[in-house]
């Protein structure tokens, strides 16, 4: 990551088709859908800007545990579990990391190339507001990150848990929620 914008990354988490694409078990619906350009910009402006971007991606075993909770979904190596169109054309240049829970820091490397990287921010966009991007925000926290959430930049298809999970994170992990103008 040599010349990378060293201070803060941007982690992109789950922008799937199984989550963003109709015909899925876990569509999270159109209101989700509304992300994908902002989304999109933040990550071209981030790259931009030599900033190191991350996108994890939910790339489940067949008998997965979670599929006790949640419908089999995002199976490694399905089209389900690939990043969408709109976004996959940044994977040449940002770097993936696949994970089987809802924090992308539980069981992957994320945290030893963003330490690496000398990170000491993250900036976390992408689905489910309550879920995954939650659980990485917490983990972001106990390792000492300071973490900004974009606003306009999370979603999920619970509206209620959406709100619940920004006011969690903000007022528990101490994240600075803010929106595109905030930057």
């Amino acid at each position: 990551m040599t010349g990378m914008n060293a201070s803060r990354a941007l982690l992109v988490i789950d922008m799937q088709r199984g989550f963003l694409e109709e015909g899925y078990p876990l569509f999270c619906g159109e209101e989700a859908r509304r992300i994908i350009p902002p989304v999109s910009k933040l990550v071209e402006q981030d790259l931009g800007q030599g900033t190191a971007v991350f996108f994890s991606a939910d790339a489940h075993a067949p008998d997965d545990r979670e599929f006790k909770i949640f419908p089999p979904h995002c199976i490694k190596g399905t089209t389900e579990a690939e990043i969408i169109p709109e976004l996959s054309v940044y994977l040449d240049r940002a770097t993936l990391i696949e994970t089987s829970s809802y924090s992308a820091f539980f069981a992957t490397d994320l945290h030893e190339r963003l330490q690496q990287a000398g990170v000491g921010k993250v900036t976390v966009c992408g689905v489910c507001t309550d879920i995954c991007v939650l659980h990485t925000v917490a983990d972001a926290y106990y390792r000492g990150y300071d973490i900004e959430v974009r606003h306009d930049c999370v979603a999920s298809f619970d509206n209620d848990a959406h709100a619940f999970a920004l006011r969690h994170m903000a007022q528990i992990f101490g994240a600075r929620i803010t929106e595109e103008e905030d930057r």
